[in-house]
């Protein structure tokens, strides 16, 4: 199967470059895949579409303020995105893997000037980004303050106050993530009440969206695609309600395919339809022909052209069927990407 076959064509005004007026007001469209038959309605009507047999795993990761502009010592600015920390003995992360903007030109030994007097110096080059010495410890707190908000590339705009709380869940609460696990986004606290008064339950993981969350798939054979790994964490308790709906045989609805990608990747560890806790990491890459062994119901966002997201959602719901689905949000003009509005696979 070719990466081509994962093309299509978005009007760039659907790529939503904001979020809704008010969070828990973007358009849902339902998606039963058994059938194929669509339909329109809002996020706040998803408490009645979810079988109350259901079990409802969301993540709360945190995005980070990984981004930071620098100064190089001949005066051009420099944008760094910290990937993850490289903490010494002490527990001090002095060290982070970045990606770093105009890479060819920035090379080890060269020094930069970042916010509040932080000097910052590249040391080497690894995985695929540049290892970046700082002249204090940077820690969440710091980035907190001097960092900004990771928007997508194809969010064409600087990120605003508001998007520190905008493109972060409302139960965020483990910082890692350099992206949003965005259908996780469109949950109020309403909407979160209205499913526990239903009596659907409702679990916490945490996978931290790294950087291939919005690389396309550049091999033309999509087997010879490599995905970049992710960290997730799974406790105890959410690991025993997890084993103990799938032994009863509940629907487990997976909020987002960062919380399928943890699901599916215990399943095949394990090999069964189980979890165990633990901090683990997961390269798996969900394509068409892939048989799903946990997860039985999907909330997601519409995706890119040839991303391994698309080939996910294609492989879940059938690929002619989920090309049906894009062609009819984009008819009925759906917002698109981390901002835009959702879809329901039941």
């Amino acid at each position: 199967m070719k990466t081509s076959h994962f093309s299509f064509d978005l009007p760039e005004e659907l790529i939503a470059q904001f979020p809704s007026d008010k969070r828990g007001e973007s358009r849902l469209l339902k998606l039963d895949r058994k059938s194929g038959e669509l339909s329109h309605h809002m996020i706040s009507d998803i408490t009645g579409l979810i079988p109350e047999d259901t079990l409802i795993v969301f993540n709360n990761s945190k995005v980070r303020k990984a981004r930071l502009m620098a100064r190089s010592e001949t005066g051009g600015l420099v944008e760094f995105l910290l990937l993850r920390p490289l903490p010494d003995e002490s527990g001090f992360a002095f060290e982070w893997l970045a990606m770093v903007s105009k890479a060819k030109k920035q090379r080890p030994g060269k020094k930069y000037s970042f916010p509040a007097g932080m000097e910052g110096q590249i040391i080497k080059i690894a995985d695929g980004g540049r290892v970046v010495r700082f002249s204090s410890p940077v820690d969440d707190d710091w980035l907190d303050v001097h960092g900004h908000i990771p928007l997508p590339p194809y969010i064409k705009r600087e990120d605003e106050f508001s998007d520190a709380e905008r493109y972060q869940t409302i139960f965020s609460e483990n910082p890692g993530s350099i992206a949003a696990p965005t259908a996780g986004l469109h949950f109020t606290k309403d909407i979160l009440a209205s499913i526990e008064a239903k009596g659907i339950d409702t679990v916490f993981i945490s996978l931290h969206v790294g950087r291939g969350t919005f690389l396309p798939v550049r091999t033309e054979n999509i087997l010879d695609h490599k995905m970049h790994s992710e960290d997730y964490e799974i406790s105890a308790t959410t690991a025993g309600k997890i084993n103990q709906a799938a032994a009863d045989g509940k629907k487990i609805l997976a909020v987002g395919t960062t919380s399928v990608r943890t699901l599916e990747s215990e399943a095949v560890r394990t090999g069964g339809k189980r979890v165990e806790e633990g901090i683990r990491s997961t390269d798996i890459f969900i394509y068409p022909g892939y048989e799903f062994k946990l997860v039985n119901h999907m909330l997601t966002n519409f995706h890119t052209p040839e991303s391994s997201l698309l080939m996910l959602v294609s492989a879940f719901a059938g690929k002619q069927t989920i090309d049906k689905a894009y062609r009819e949000a984009i008819e009925q003009r759906y917002r698109f990407y981390s901002y835009g509005d959702a879809m329901l696979i039941l």
